[in-house]
């Protein structure tokens, strides 16, 4: 992020400041904050966090497959929100029994 840096210096350190506070042992280890963090990331779609993050677990002791489950679990929440849009579409298109007009 250095364009960023170099434009909001003040901000990138609060945001790093952030990052330390919570990537430490506390009420969850941190190798489960990064699993968490590889699933948001699936779901935000940002490769790169992807990619930082399940490295960074994987320093923490994660496995691949953990990994593997972590964006699996992501991915089942991002269809399963999807599931939901039935209804919006039952709003917009009306009674599926009734015949088209």
């Amino acid at each position: 992020m250095t364009w960023f840096n170099e434009k909001l210096p003040e901000t990138e350190k609060a945001f790093a400041k952030m990052r330390e506070s919570l990537f430490k042992d506390s009420a969850l280890d941190t190798k489960t904050k990064e699993l968490i963090a590889v699933a948001s990331s699936t779901l935000m779609r940002c490769e790169y966090c992807t990619k930082v993050h399940a490295e960074r677990a994987m320093q923490q002791g994660a496995t691949k497959e953990q990994i593997a489950e972590a964006i699996g679990v992501a991915m089942f929440v991002a269809s399963g929100s999807q599931i939901l849009w039935n209804n919006v579409y039952e709003d917009i298109i009306g009674d599926s029994d009734a015949p088209a007009e």
